[in-house]
């Protein structure tokens, strides 16, 4: 079990423990000796770390993106924290815990799949009903669905973070249900929870959350679109109009064509699921930007400046 993290290392402390190894580079000192600069990473941060000796031997144990034990010593270098690494083995990521190494949700995935199959329970729909029931009764799709992160960067970006998100949107759906006329609220439903269902393929994230190759070249959109067809054709006389709006939610939950939807919304439910799916991701993005400050700039009530969303954000007064 992993006990030491980058985040709690402090200069002088000696160091025996497992990270992710990344930014491999092997350079050369000015009298052409070799030495290894790398970074150790886990759920916590990164730090830099260095080998002097037995630089190739080292060097040669491992690839960037695998797991290592790492022995040093950590000192302080030019104000920054680095390791200096005396032996560094590496280790079959099997034997491993991947929430040690990558940031997961804080709440129990477990009892939130129960709360959302739990949910889904509640659609009428026969069609819709049996198409979800097919999705969770598929125990591959359930394990992934439940370790998946929503994204890389901007929103529920940890394990867990898909089933954290798509739980929010069904739980959203449910508290504005009746709200609005003229709504079907089975296919609201459904397809709140089955929108997003392409990032268990989207991304990789056994050591680091990336897109995989299959994310790279299709995205979450098209991929769950494959997904739903290949489901739909193992269930009997599944009505092609509900196949054909249900798709065009997953098709169009981005809004635009600039954010990588296809088609913009077009109906009334892939308009709502458009909104909440918006409203979700935001807040938890921003959330989580606000929580990730240790030092807030001005005094305190105001975050530094977040690029993407071009703004500073008030945390309020304590």
């Amino acid at each position: 079990m992993k006990k030491t993290f980058v985040n709690k290392v402090k200069p002088g402390q000696a160091v025996d423990d497992v990270f992710v190894a990344r930014d491999k580079q092997l350079a050369h000192k000015k009298d052409g000796a070799p030495y290894l600069i790398l970074s150790l990473v886990d759920r916590s941060g990164a730090m830099k770390a260095v080998a002097w000796d037995n630089v190739q031997t080292m060097s040669e144990a491992f690839v960037a993106g695998d797991y290592v034990r790492v022995k040093g010593n950590a000192v302080e270098y030019r104000e920054t924290l680095q390791l200096v690494v005396k032996n560094l083995e590496r280790l079959d990521p099997a034997k491993l815990d991947a929430r040690d190494f990558l940031p997961a949700t804080e709440r129990d995935v477990d009892h939130m799949a129960a709360q959302l199959i739990q949910i889904s329970k509640t659609v009428e729909n026969q069609h819709l009903s049996r198409l979800l029931a097919a999705f969770f009764e598929d125990k591959d799709f359930v394990n992934l669905f439940k370790t998946a992160p929503a994204a890389k960067k901007m929103h529920h970006a940890y394990l867990g973070g898909l089933l954290e998100h798509t739980l929010s949107i069904a739980r959203l759906i449910q508290a504005i249900d009746g709200h609005y006329k003229g709504i079907d609220r089975d296919l609201l439903l459904t397809g709140g929870i089955l929108h997003d269902i392409g990032k268990i393929y989207e991304f990789s994230y056994e050591t680091h959350i990336d897109y995989s190759d299959a994310g790279r070249l299709l995205n979450h959109i098209v991929i769950g679109v494959e997904m739903l067809d290949t489901k739909i054709a193992t269930l009997n006389d599944f009505p092609e109009d509900l196949a054909l709006v249900l798709k065009h939610m997953i098709v169009s939950h981005h809004g635009t064509r600039d954010f990588g939807s296809p088609e913009p919304p077009k109906t009334l439910e892939a308009i709502m699921l458009y909104y909440l799916d918006e409203l979700d991701a935001k807040v938890n993005g921003v959330r989580s930007f606000m929580e990730a400050e240790d030092l807030p700039a001005e005094g305190g009530v105001w975050t530094s400046y977040h690029r993407v969303f071009e703004r500073f954000f008030y945390k309020g007064k304590t």
